[in-house]
């Protein structure tokens, strides 16, 4: 017999209402697991439902293969048959069942992104277009929104459907593309769903199949899927009409990944005769945490319109902690984190959350020095993230030209064509001749010596002449004593990788860029902090507080604390949690802001996920001014705090031994002389006093073209082309040797010539 006496009267109602349209809204932590696994324990064993006759749909293999283990503990019957699985497992499955109905094998191959890229670059290469005018990734960005709303090719769909134009700019690309794969009897991720949807779509007796087949189809994060998955679910679904999802549209916060939340808010339109029912008991957090993210997400409109509440006890007021600057506001964290832990709190219970990964750099400093174990949940320490090692092993190499190890990483790092063959001959060479790598690449490039038995192409070595050339002003900026960061500027912008980066335009790589920009912040920081700054001390500094020592015997008993993007922390939960960086333009994030009301809608639930991980107590802090791109921001509170009725929390204005060479007026300064939407403003310190700029606005370049200039290094030469103004103009130069050569202006040691 199936267990309903631990389920409330809505959870009941929720299992035992089989037949029919279901969508069962679960608010955050509100027993939606358990419903589920409960339902389809009840199918199974008082409906005696096959487990042939049952599919569940979910995101992850993690959570299908959860609730499978605790489906076969509720049950006494075989479930060997009962599929459990992602909607990707689920279509490759099928497809390999009904491949020659579209022309595939069995044996097809599924892409993963670096195929699909690999595709994509090759039909530029086809075209004569080089990947700096058109970035393989746009084209995968177009083909993937189609694939996200369903679409395939000669599919005939309205443009508010998601459908492709012939007149689109990569449409071409799209049908080349899916040639291309259909060739290599290839599918992509996406087209597993939408080579499903073509299936039923033309052969109706193969839906006709699979809808007698699964009589009970469930869906988990429901607030999650798709377009295309939406439709995969109607279609199946389409005769017995005995479909159940869950989901909470408050918690729909992937948009950036194809999720749409018309899911959810339109699925009535679809099925008119669906149950609906609300989970809106809370069994996680305090009265006081729930009131207060519920006042916060009914500030949304594109909801369903569900009441939250909980029988726990009311629990402690929320704390909004004002700090001076992100740095104490590190500082913060880490003392909270050890004085609960001193007061019983494992390090386990607590969490950090933060709107993007850039903002964990200064928690795990401050957590570093405090002894304090930590991880990094979905993601990897600041300082071991790929596009960190990069940049630091430029600025190492800069150090130490004997330095190989950093060398080899980030010698075609962006591509400069030296590849794994060519730098393996030139680290053979090396050994033979008992040097460095780096000499063995400065006398090729300089000619001093007999190198031709090394093969390698005029391009090639044309690259690694420029790169040693940057290597070499780097030395000499760093042996002038010029600001490490400086420094830093230069090299990730004019090694190219900067720009490398930007031309991807996907999710990851916006997370990469602010990553690169917190670097900058935390060498500004230790500029700061030091009497003599320089860019040897600050590698040392980092390298030193990246190897403290932690006791690994307290860490299998206690823990860590979690640190972790709001995104990452989804379906978590922790007794105690920071809320960090609780700013305009930082959460809600500059771009939401900017993004209109949807985007804000989206940034708004994000918040709600944020608050109700916590189950005891919450803290939201904000910093007065943060350090962003190199400078200090004054932004102001995040209007989510502003939504927070009084009485639910207490305000805490921390004081900082920071604070005091300043005026007394800079604390309340984002409030009295700044507008938190106005991204103009800066702030400098000048004799220990704030002193406010507005950044001049530049509309004309300060070298156009056709400007005769001198270069210290190069001597004189010509601009043959600007492009850019301001901080970000940069400028092509032929030089009298017949050279030329790429600068931004704001890093080259250039004037105009006499």
């Amino acid at each position: 017999m199936t267990n309903l006496d631990s389920l409330n009267p809505v959870q009941r109602e929720a299992v035992i209402n089989t037949d029919g349209p279901v969508m069962i809204l679960a608010g955050a932590g509100s027993g939606k697991t358990k419903t589920l696994v409960t339902r389809i324990t009840y199918l199974l064993q008082e409906k005696n439902v096959s487990p042939h006759q049952l599919l569940a749909l979910t995101f992850s293999n993690k959570a299908a293969r959860e609730m499978r283990e605790r489906i076969g503990h509720e049950v006494a019957i075989d479930i060997g048959a009962l599929q459990i699985t992602t909607f990707h497992a689920f279509c490759a499955r099928l497809l390999r069942s009904e491949a020659n109905y579209l022309g595939l094998s069995r044996n097809f191959t599924i892409y993963d992104e670096g195929e699909s890229k690999a595709i994509a670059k090759s039909l530029l290469e086809r075209r004569g277009i080089s990947t700096k005018e058109i970035n393989p990734y746009e084209i995968l960005s177009y083909i993937d929104g189609l694939k996200n709303n369903g679409y395939y090719t000669g599919r005939v769909m309205t443009e508010g459907e998601g459908g492709a134009h012939s007149t689109d700019e990569y449409f071409d690309y799209f049908e080349e593309y899916e040639s291309e794969l259909h060739r290599a009897n290839a599918v992509d991720f996406g087209g597993l769903i939408t080579a499903v949807i073509q299936l039923f779509d033309k052969f109706p007796e193969v839906l006709n199949r699979y809808q007698n087949r699964y009589v009970y189809v469930l869906v988990d994060e429901y607030q999650d899927t798709n377009r295309a998955q939406f439709e995969l679910i109607r279609m199946l679904c389409g005769k017995r009409r005995n479909i159940c999802v869950v989901g909470d549209e408050d918690q729909s916060i992937y948009s950036w990944r194809g999720a749409d939340i018309r899911n959810i808010l339109d699925f009535e339109n679809v099925f008119p005769d669906v149950k609906v029912l609300k989970l809106e008991q809370n069994y996680r957090s305090s009265k006081t945490i729930i009131e207060a993210a519920s006042h916060v997400i009914q500030k949304n409109t594109m909801r369903k319109g569900k009441q939250m509440w909980t029988a726990n006890p009311e629990g402690d007021a929320i704390d909004i902690i004002e700090c001076f600057n992100d740095k104490d506001e590190a500082e913060f964290v880490a003392n909270e984190t050890a004085k609960l832990y001193k007061s019983g709190v494992p390090y386990k219970e607590m969490a950090v959350f933060y709107r993007s990964n850039a903002q964990a750099r200064q928690i795990e400093d401050a957590l570093r020095k405090s002894k304090i174990q930590y991880r990094v949940v979905g993601g990897v320490k600041f300082y071991e993230r790929k596009e960190i090692k990069d940049m630091l092993s430029y600025l190492r190499l800069v150090i130490n030209s004997k330095d190989s190890l950093a060398l080899s990483r980030i010698i075609n790092v962006p591509a400069r064509g030296v590849g794994a063959t060519s730098l393996r001959k030139l680290e053979v060479e090396a050994v033979n001749n008992n040097t460095s790598l780096w000499d063995i690449i400065e006398k090729i490039v300089d000619h001093a010596g007999d190198y031709s038995h090394i093969k390698l192409s005029a391009k090639i070595k044309s690259s690694l002449s420029e790169f040693v050339t940057l290597i070499n002003e780097l030395r000499h900026l760093d042996e002038n004593k010029i600001k490490p960061s400086t420094i830093y500027e230069k090299v990730l912008h004019e090694s190219g990788y900067y720009a490398f980066l930007k031309a991807n335009k996907d999710y990851e790589t916006l997370a990469r860029l602010e990553n690169l920009d917190e670097l900058l912040n935390a060498i500004t920081q230790f500029e700061e902090s030091s009497e003599v700054p320089t860019l040897s001390g600050f590698l040392e500094t980092i390298t030193l507080d990246s190897s403290s020592d932690f006791d690994e015997g307290a860490k299998l008993i206690d823990g860590e604390v979690s640190l972790m993007t709001v995104h990452g922390a989804k379906g978590l939960e922790f007794t105690h949690a920071f809320v960090v960086g609780a700013e305009e333009n930082v959460f809600p994030s500059y771009r939401s802001v900017d993004g209109g009301e949807i985007a804000m809608e989206e940034e708004r639930r994000l918040f709600y996920v944020a608050m109700t991980r916590a189950m005891i107590k919450l803290y939201i802090t904000f910093a007065q001014g943060r350090m962003l791109f190199g400078q200090v921001k004054f932004n102001g509170p995040s209007r989510f705090i502003d939504e927070i009725p009084d009485r639910l929390f207490t305000w805490k204005q921390l004081k900082s031994t920071q604070a005091d060479r300043f005026d007394n007026n800079f604390s309340s300064g984002y409030q009295q002389n700044f507008d938190p939407y106005d991204q103009s403003q800066d702030v400098r310190y000048d004799n220990e006093e704030v002193v406010y700029q507005i950044k001049e606005s530049y509309h004309q370049p300060i070298f156009p073209k056709g400007s005769k200039v001198v270069h210290s290094l190069y001597g004189a030469g010509k601009v043959e082309d600007s492009e850019g103004s301001g901080a970000d103009e940069k400028v092509t130069i032929k030089f009298t040797d017949g050279n030329r050569k790429k600068f931004m202006v704001k890093f080259a040691p250039i004037v105009m010539a006499l």
